[in-house]
């Protein structure tokens, strides 16, 4: 069993920025391909960035390309999304999930939401 902890919501205006961060104690996230989910309100969960082993098999959405950067944290064991220019529709709740990298590609994670293990979200409010 795997517990995903997500951290790093909050208040922020257009344009700015929030790290969120999706920690674990229980194993390595090393072995799980991870997705970063946004549930807008009152609409379903999108994946809007999933990564795999490494940096290289990234992906993102296309409303948040070029803005969000999802990376990994081996000595912390975390998996970070940098959310960079910020919009009023990125609101809404954060999640992110795991898979074991032997069965989940990135994108079985990011298109058919994957994950096996999903952590309890984070809010993220972009008003002005």
């Amino acid at each position: 069993q795997l517990h995903l902890v997500e951290s790093g919501g909050g208040l922020v205006q257009p344009g700015g920025s929030l790290r969120l961060s999706c920690t674990a104690s229980e194993d390595s996230l090393r072995r799980y391909t991870i997705g970063w989910f946004h549930e807008a309100p009152g609409k379903g969960r999108e994946g809007v960035s999933c990564i795999g082993n490494s940096g290289i098999s990234a992906r993102y959405s296309d409303s948040v390309k070029g803005r969000f950067t999802i990376s990994r944290d081996s000595v912390n064991n975390t998996v970070y999304l940098q959310m960079n220019s910020l919009k009023t529709e990125d609101t809404g709740i954060y999640y992110c999930a795991a898979g074991e990298l032997v069965y989940v590609s990135v994108e079985d994670m990011c298109i058919r939401s994957a994950g096996r293990y999903w952590g309890q979200g984070t809010q993220v409010t972009v008003s002005s």
